[in-house]
C-alpha cells in the first residue's frame, strides 16, 4: 500500500559530514558533555547494546561483530536515533580496508519519521575521542604536557585531536604500535595536523612511563598497559578491550566509567572481566563520569592521584554529535 504523503529523508556521506563541521572536536566534546548532564539526570533512554556476530575469532585477534545501539535524548536534543556500527579487525591487514564503518540514523519524536540517515564511521571516532577529552578535562592534571597513545589506528587520531582541545599545553605525544609503518604514518600526520610534535616510541613501557596522559586503543585481546607504569598523576583512558593488568586497576587512586551497567552488559573491557572474577565490586568504583560533570563527586583532588577512566561507549553520544551535524546543514524537524 503506497504512503498517502511523499517523505523524503536526507542522506549525508562522509564528505557531507565533514562539510557540516564533522572534525570540530570542541563542538563534538560540547555535545557529549551535554549527554553526561542528561545522564545524570535520568533524561535519557538506552536500551542495551546488541552485538551480532556470526563466527569465532581468528588466530590473535578479536571476533569480528556488528553493534547496533539505538538512544532517545530529552531536551535540548529531544531526538532518537540508532548507530550499527561494523568493527572488522582483520580488515586492514586482509582486505586493506578501514576496520569499522557505521551508519547513523536520527528519527523525528514527533511523526516517527526519519530524518537523516549517515555515514557514522567519522562521528563514532570523533564522539569516542570526545568522550576522552571531557573526561581529561576532568581528571587529568592542568599541566599536562606529555601524552602518550598506544595504537596507531584512525581511534587514536580523534583521541589525540580531543587532548589537545582538552589541554592545550600539550607539547609532546608518543605514539607507539605494533607496525613501525602504522606508528610514522600517524606521528607524519598528527603532527602536521595539531603543530605538535610527535615521538615514536620503541616500545609500550617506553611510551608509558612519564607521560602524564595515556590512551590505549587498540584490538588488543591480551593486556599492554603493566603494573607500575603509569607515573604519580597521571590519567589513563582505557578506551578499548583487554589492555591492561588488573593490578593496574586494583593500584589506581579513582576508577571511573560512563554507565556501569552497560560495562558490565557488554562484558569487553579489562574492568568488566575484573568484574566478572569477582575482583571488582560496584563498591571499588569511584563513580560514573556524569556525577563529576555535574560536581557531585569531585574530579582530580591530588597532583599524584592516578585516574583511570575506562567507558564502554554510549549510542547517546552518536545522535547528540549527529544531530549537531544535521542542524548544521540547515535542517530542522519543520522542514
Amino acid at each position: 500500500m503506497p504512503i498517502s504523503q511523499k517523505v523524503e529523508i536526507l542522506w549525508l556521506s562522509q564528505p557531507d559530514v565533514i562539510a557540516a563541521g564533522g572534525l570540530d572536536m570542541a563542538a563534538a566534546m560540547q555535545d557529549v558533555e551535554q549527554v553526561y548532564r542528561l545522564h545524570a539526570a535520568g533524561n535519557y533512554v538506552l536500551p542495551r547494546k546488541v552485538v551480532l556476530h556470526w563466527d569465532p575469532p581468528g588466530d590473535g585477534g578479536r571476533q569480528s561483530h556488528i553493534n547496533l545501539m539505538p538512544g532517545y535524548l530529552g531536551a535540548p536534543f529531544d531526538t532518537a536515533g540508532l548507530k550499527a556500527i561494523a568493527s572488522f579487525p582483520r580488515n586492514p591487514f586482509t582486505r586493506k580496508l578501514p576496520r569499522a564503518s557505521a551508519l547513523i540514523v536520527l528519527y523525528d519524536t514527533e511523526s516517527g519519521l526519519p530524518l537523516a540517515i549517515m555515514d557514522g564511521t567519522l562521528i563514532s571516532a570523533m564522539r569516542t575521542g570526545a568522550a576522552t577529552g571531557v573526561a581529561t578535562g576532568y581528571l587529568a592534571r592542568d599541566d599536562v604536557e606529555h601524552v602518550t597513545l598506544i595504537g596507531a589506528g584512525v581511534q587514536n587520531r580523534t583521541q589525540l585531536m580531543a587532548l589537545q582541545v582538552a589541554r592545550p599545553g600539550i607539547q609532546l605525544a608518543t605514539i607507539y604500535d605494533l607496525r613501525r609503518d602504522r606508528s610514522e604514518a600517524f606521528a607524519v600526520e598528527m603532527s602536521q595536523r595539531l603543530s605538535l610534535e610527535v615521538r615514536i616510541a620503541a616500545d609500550a613501557e617506553e611510551a608509558i612511563r612519564g607521560a602524564g596522559v595515556v590512551v590505549t586503543a587498540t584490538t588488543t585481546t591480551a593486556p599492554i598497559v603493566r603494573d607500575g607504569w603509569l607515573a604519580p598523576g597521571s590519567f589513563y583512558a582505557h578506551v578499548s578491550g583487554y589492555e591492561c593488568e588488573y593490578d593496574v586497576i586494583h593500584h589506581a587512586d579513582k576508577v571511573l566509567v560512563d554507565d556501569w551497567e552497560a560495562v558490565k552488559h557488554r562484558m569487553a573491557s579489562t574492568i568488566a572481566f575484573m568484574w566478572r572474577d569477582g575482583v571488582f565490586a560496584e563498591a571499588d568504583l569511584y563513580a560514573e563520569l556524569d556525577e563529576v560533570v555535574t560536581g557531585r563527586k569531585p574530579g582530580r583532588e591530588d597532583e599524584r592521584e592516578v585516574i583511570v577512566f575506562s567507558p564502554i561507549g554510549l549510542g547517546l553520544y552518536d545522535i547528540a554529535v549527529a544531530l549537531r551535524r544535521w542542524t548544521d546543514l540547515g535542517c530542522d524537524a519543520e522542514e
